[in-house]
């Protein structure tokens, strides 16, 4: 399926957010920006992107906030030795202030901060990163699919151009062949008549444009089968573009017709919006 190289998605969840943002480029170019707690992940990671993605420059990004996600524990071993200790002080003063709860739980000590939980925190960021490059790749089809039915309405028009081209071509051949005898029939000089024959073979097929209407249909052809391929085909279409638009040039310089130039003038302009589309896909 076509699919656009150009995509954003952002997934959070549990104080860590993944965005994921795909640009065009020739080839894959995967960039990771995340935490070094989560560095070790990057490897598994890149290989799960390569798998999915084949082409573009992918920016990821990596937020976590772990002062948000860390539980915090009551130790109450801590604060039963903290009150023993004010009690032998009010023994001692009687006149000491009486510490509230809030001054009790600043306390160093008293609250824990939970450990790092690696295993857990791994397995959330891998989870979340899949979420955030199916959604990518999800909205890449999308737009691919939008590209695909665009580049297919111009291939039509541009072979409907073809068409009008060879519709007119055998009555061209013919004027350009009647015109060359009468010129000949005009001519004040002896000429070896199997000379003239060949000169007038040679100018007809130099001016025949037959071939490059079969390849540009041929061409038109792999286009259509390329757009419909399940691998991607960014490569291979933009090589056909190339390939169309040498032969439209061919037919342009053979035009001995001021339609012919001007369906050739058109078939340009078709190729160049499909080729401006092209550059965006996979």
């Amino acid at each position: 399926m076509t699919q656009s190289m150009t995509g954003f998605t952002r997934c959070q969840a549990d104080g860590m957010t993944w965005e994921i943002r795909s640009v065009n480029q020739r080839y894959l170019e995967p960039s990771f920006k995340i935490p070094d707690t989560f560095r070790a992940l990057e490897s598994l990671l890149r290989q799960r992107l390569r798998r999915r993605l084949h082409r573009g420059k992918i920016d990821c990004l990596l937020r976590y906030d772990s002062e948000d996600n860390q539980a915090t524990n009551l130790n109450e071993g801590n604060l039963a030795q903290l009150g023993t200790l004010m009690d032998a002080v009010h023994r001692i003063v009687p006149g000491a202030a009486t510490p509230t709860a809030l001054d009790l739980i600043r306390w160093p000590g008293v609250l824990d901060q939970a450990s790092f939980d690696e295993a857990r925190l791994f397995k959330l960021a891998s989870a979340l990163f899949d979420d955030a490059l199916s959604d990518l790749t999800e909205m890449r089809r999308r737009e691919g699919h939008e590209m695909q039915q665009a580049i297919a309405g111009q291939l039509q028009n541009l072979k409907d151009e073809v068409n009008q081209i060879a519709e007119t071509a055998d009555a061209i051949r013919e004027h350009q062949s009647t015109r060359l005898r009468n010129r000949l029939a005009e001519l004040t000089t002896e000429a070896d008549p199997g000379r003239l024959e060949q000169e007038m073979v040679f100018l007809l097929q130099k001016s025949d444009i037959q071939e490059e209407l079969d390849r540009l249909n041929a061409h038109i052809d792999e286009v259509s089968a390329a757009l419909s391929s399940d691998e991607p085909a960014g490569r291979r279409l933009d090589f056909l573009m190339q390939e169309l638009n040498r032969e439209v040039n061919t037919i342009a310089s053979k035009s001995a017709s001021v339609d012919t130039s001007n369906h050739s003038v058109q078939m340009k302009v078709l190729i160049e919006q499909m080729r401006e589309q092209i550059q965006n896909i996979e």
